[in-house]
């Protein structure tokens, strides 16, 4: 169990990423693929009575149809970056940059950490009070943490080719789901404030002010210290991912929320198709039954008055509805004469897609 232990100062910095992390993604991408491969492998081998998830949860549907989609085994694509992302959950943090949004802007601040912070990362040699290390680091590995010039191009190309046939394809979608779940994310700390963001966080994660629990095979405790938490959202993790940051607010990458179960997560040269249209049941634990049956309304474009008549609600209840909603950035409302027109934002239409 890993606990994140709250002060008053860090309640008061939590923040959520504005996007998705590209290099973060195609690392914990590498990582689900490698475990879903050995996870069939096992349930082959046993009959078919264990998928092979251990402690790690179950990936979102998508997820495995984006993974069955791909060619060849996740080693021979991703290369070197293979060896640095391991099944058993290690994940070193020098791949995890929060900072930076973009694929190539993040690889190369990647690539450019000081040869004796790699070290310390990789667990090269293993240092006391680290997570983790690699178990059987190779030859190209111990190279890269002594700061081999070409390691470092080994290790760039290798990543570039793997996000480009693996990640690239799949990356509108991955970006649009991470919108939205910012989105849902900011509504739960409208309506409830912090205490309801961190307790839907995940369904198995657990908030006992001022300590949230995460599910882990370790077992250690992370003081924030005063410098907040950075709420970073991933289309591939299973469970969290928690870089400590000595000078700076701990990062805490989690699963965004899972609308989309059945959706065709496409091929990998492909676009992917959109979630099944359904109506608001999906959504009402997050935003609430009424607000979620007014979110549905606005397929069709309304007034304040029509929208209040549509959902049997008072006026001023559609009012402060559609305003939360717009806030939210679901919503966007125009003024028409002395009336006012709401419709749906790209991102409303997105999370009732895949409702």
């Amino acid at each position: 169990m890993i606990r994140l232990h709250f002060t008053a100062a860090d309640l008061r910095q939590i923040t959520l990423a504005p996007a998705a992390n590209a290099l973060s993604e195609t690392a914990l991408s590498l990582r689900l693929s490698m475990r879903l491969r050995a996870g069939g492998a096992r349930e082959r081998g046993s009959g078919g009575g264990s998928h092979g998830y251990g402690l790690w949860d179950r990936p979102r549907p998508a997820a495995r149809q984006w993974h069955r989609s791909l060619r060849g085994t996740a080693s021979a694509r991703a290369g070197v970056l293979a060896e640095l992302v391991t099944e058993d959950g290690f994940m070193p943090d020098f791949l995890l940059q929060p900072s930076l949004h973009g694929f190539a802007d993040a690889l190369e601040a990647a690539v450019s950490t000081p040869a004796e912070q790699l070290a310390i990362d990789l667990g090269i040699p293993r240092t006391a009070g680290r997570n983790g290390h690699l178990t059987r680091p190779g030859p190209w590995a111990l190279e890269l943490a002594q700061g081999s010039a070409s390691a470092t191009r080994t290790l760039v190309d290798d990543a570039r080719r793997y996000f480009r046939t693996s990640v690239e394809p799949l990356w509108p979608r991955i970006r649009g789901d991470a919108l939205t779940d910012r989105a849902l994310r900011s509504e739960m700390l409208l309506r409830g404030g912090v205490d309801a963001l961190l307790t839907t966080l995940a369904p198995t994660w657990r908030w006992q002010p001022p300590t949230l629990h995460l599910p882990s095979a370790s077992a250690y405790d992370i003081p924030l210290c005063g410098r907040g938490l950075l709420l970073v959202p991933s289309w591939f993790a299973t469970g969290p991912l928690v870089m400590y940051r000595p000078r700076a607010a701990t990062v805490l990458v989690y699963p965004l929320h899972d609308g989309s179960d059945g959706s065709d997560a496409g091929g990998a040269t492909g676009a992917c198709a959109a979630g099944t249209d359904g109506g608001p049941e999906a959504l009402a634990a997050l935003l609430g039954r009424t607000r979620a049956q007014v979110l549905a309304l606005l397929r069709t474009p309304a007034t304040t008055t029509a929208l209040a008549e549509r959902a049997d609600i008072s006026l001023p209840a559609a009012s402060r509805h559609t305003r939360v909603l717009r806030e939210a950035g679901l919503v966007d409302t125009t003024r028409t004469g002395v009336a006012v027109l709401h419709t749906l934002t790209p991102l409303g239409h997105g999370l009732l897609a895949g409702t």
